[in-house]
């Protein structure tokens, strides 16, 4: 099968959509698939490019206008799109993020291409705000176009159905994944003494809670015992950096900055605890990260975050200052009166079967999964004691368990799925897509219909039996 992933976000940028792509596309290209990747340039980073495995990167000549982004024009990049979908010989192309006008673009060439598509949506959106607004009529202008969408978690299925009015049965939910082997436990990096890292790590922008996190550092003032790693960057770090001088805990609040992601392993080991105050989530991959290396998980409860981990990783509470904080405490009471040992063997390392790096496991399905206690939006202590008095999990424990429920190979076998399903389907006709695109306004059927009349001027310019082919990379056995 010949995919084509999309998105205005890849490597060398840092973030959960750029992630998904690539150990997605290296999942399926294992699985014996020909995947490309398209995106635009960044900076010096142009052309075409073979990155881990042999996957092939085109880096498109094309001007980024705002957050990563190109500028949707819909009718602008289309001979470009056109060029590499024909000379791959894509059968089906995938785009991800609704953030994403490249996506978008490349979706809508495909269609008119008579190409398979396919969707994934990584965020959760309102439906107040302009900006909201104008990215719903997008998506929904886009996915009726689209053969089939999926979704990172069930909450966000629920959204996406809702802005963008598409069917159910057009939604499929396929969860993200985490490396196991790369994010393990190191507890001998955290402090010998009786202090306790909390660790924090994400963007510091207001979607995230940081005001939420401004709020909760303060409390610890009183605690000399406690101290904050924070990793990430944004325009909320003045905020944070202001607090810390005004609680004059400088020695305490140790600001990391934006660091590489095969960096944050080495940070995550140094805490005790993983705090995430996100306002909104589809699907929250710091968590898992974070549960992976052995950390305790305190999160807001909110988007698709309550489906990501079993109860016995994670303690949720309101998005308020004071259920944060009661939940926080609550983790560092049951790290003091954790039990457990850990003893290395004398040559200082575990065995592949106690730190996590066993063989693949399909993903099993546990009870407890969507089960989860929430803690009351006040200071007060929770009502179901057990829930949080229970004995803190080995942090190797914690990786497996992460480990039995992502994990890569499980994400591209059902994604194959979906493929699979919308290669037996017949592609859309004109008149099908014209009427799509027709019932959300006349404005996105005049650029439509630019773009298909742009489409069969190309095919009579340059037939798609006079474009080169391009030669495919045997990929070396593993």
């Amino acid at each position: 099968m010949r995919i084509c992933m999309v998105s205005d976000f890849f490597y060398p940028s840092i973030g959960g959509v750029e992630e998904h792509v690539y150990n997605l596309s290296q999942m399926l290209l294992s699985l014996g698939h020909k995947i490309v990747v398209l995106t635009h340039a960044y900076g010096d980073c142009c052309g075409v490019r073979y990155v881990t495995g042999g996957m092939k990167v085109y880096y498109l000549p094309i001007k980024v206008c705002y957050n990563q982004c190109i500028l949707p024009t819909a009718v602008c990049n289309v001979p470009m799109l056109r060029a590499v979908l024909l000379r791959e010989r894509v059968e089906v192309v995938h785009g991800h993020s609704a953030f994403s006008a490249l996506a978008h673009e490349a979706l809508l060439v495909g269609s008119l291409l008579g190409l398979k598509t396919v969707f994934t949506d990584h965020s959760l959106f309102g439906f107040a705000d302009l900006s909201a607004a104008l990215t719903n009529n997008l998506l929904e202008v886009n996915l009726g176009m689209v053969n089939h969408a999926i979704c990172v978690s069930h909450i966000g299925k629920e959204n996406t159905v809702l802005r963008a009015r598409v069917a159910k049965h057009r939604v499929s939910v396929i969860p993200n994944a985490v490396d196991t082997a790369l994010f393990t436990p190191d507890p001998q990096q955290r402090p010998s003494n009786d202090l306790i890292n909390i660790v924090v790590a994400s963007r510091l922008v207001y979607r995230k809670g940081i005001d939420l996190l401004a709020g909760i550092i303060p409390r610890f003032k009183n605690n000399p015992n406690v101290n904050f790693i924070i990793v990430g960057d944004g325009p909320k770090r003045d905020l944070l950096e202001e607090i810390r001088e005004k609680t004059n805990m400088q020695e305490r609040v140790e600001m990391v900055g934006a660091v590489e992601h095969d960096k944050v392993r080495d940070v995550l080991v140094r805490g005790h605890i993983f705090l995430n105050t996100s306002l909104t989530e589809a699907y929250c991959m710091a968590i898992v990260e974070a549960a992976s290396c052995g950390l305790q998980v305190v999160s807001t409860s909110v988007g698709g975050i309550p489906e990501v981990l079993p109860k016995s990783l994670i303690l949720l509470a309101e998005p308020d200052i004071d259920a944060i904080h009661a939940a926080i405490l609550v983790a560092i009471d049951r790290h003091q009166n954790s039990s457990f040992k850990i003893s290395l063997p004398s040559n200082g390392h575990l065995s592949s079967e106690t730190n996590g790096k066993s063989r693949r496991r399909r993903r099993k399905k546990v009870d407890a999964h969507t089960s989860h206690p929430q803690l009351p939006s006040s200071s007060d202590p929770p009502t179901d004691q057990a829930s949080y008095t229970a004995p803190l999990m080995c942090p190797y424990k914690c990786n497996e368990l992460v480990e039995t429920l992502y994990n890569w190979e499980d994400v591209a076998l059902r994604t194959v799925k979906v493929y699979d399903r919308v290669l037996q389907e017949r592609s859309f006709t004109t008149s099908e897509l014209v009427f799509a695109v027709w019932q959300h306004g006349s404005w996105f059927l005049v650029f439509f219909v630019v773009a298909h009349f742009l489409v069969r001027l190309l095919e009579l310019w340059r037939p798609r039996n006079r474009v080169e082919l391009a030669q495919d990379m045997q990929r070396l056995p593993s």
